[in-house]
């Protein structure tokens, strides 16, 4: 579909879809935006709309993905300690074992459990989530918990999560469970 062509609010989150189901990437809002001819917060408001509807698109620092279920990976929480200035240096422990940090989870006093998207497999995509924090000022969410936190790991195999949990816990940034 041309962009210059008006769509209605129905064909435009039709498209959108369908971008991001034949993307291999995360696909940001204002790509999304300039590919629809709309502002960047129709483009959040038409996410949001389709995830109310239960398309499973996430928000990550990258941009948004489809996500569709991988048969064969596996899944493991692990709870972590480590300051600010150790969170590449962790993260690069993690996707060099071909794991994928899917989020971050954290209980506030308030709030309960906060849980953000990272989605990084690789180091550019660490980079990428690092230099978006300290371009942004924003504070990693584990400054409201000293430190402590979750991710969600995915991988081909639990060997892989389990050779990342021996690195981290080298490094004592693994917590026992």
């Amino acid at each position: 579909m041309n962009h210059q062509e008006k769509m209605t609010p129905g064909m435009r989150q039709k498209f959108i879809l369908k971008l991001l189901k034949e993307s291999q990437h995360p696909l940001k809002g204002n790509e999304l935006a300039k590919r629809t001819n709309v502002s960047r917060q129709v483009i959040v408001q038409d996410i949001s709309i389709l995830k109310a509807k239960n398309e499973p698109i996430l928000a990550t620092s990258q941009g948004y993905l489809y996500i569709t279920k991988q048969p064969n990976l596996v899944q493991h929480i692990i709870a972590v300690n480590h300051s600010p200035e150790e969170t590449k240096k962790e993260l690069y422990l993690i996707v060099d074992h071909g794991v994928t940090v899917k989020n971050v989870i954290v209980e506030h006093p308030v709030y309960g459990e906060i849980t953000a998207s990272i989605m990084v497999s690789t180091r550019a995509e660490v980079d990428q989530f690092i230099n978006k924090i300290n371009s942004t000022n924003a504070t990693y969410l584990s400054a409201l918990t000293d430190g402590t936190h979750l991710h969600t790991l995915e991988a081909d195999s639990m060997e892989n999560i389990k050779a990342a949990c021996r690195e981290l816990e080298k490094e004592r940034f693994l917590l026992d469970l």
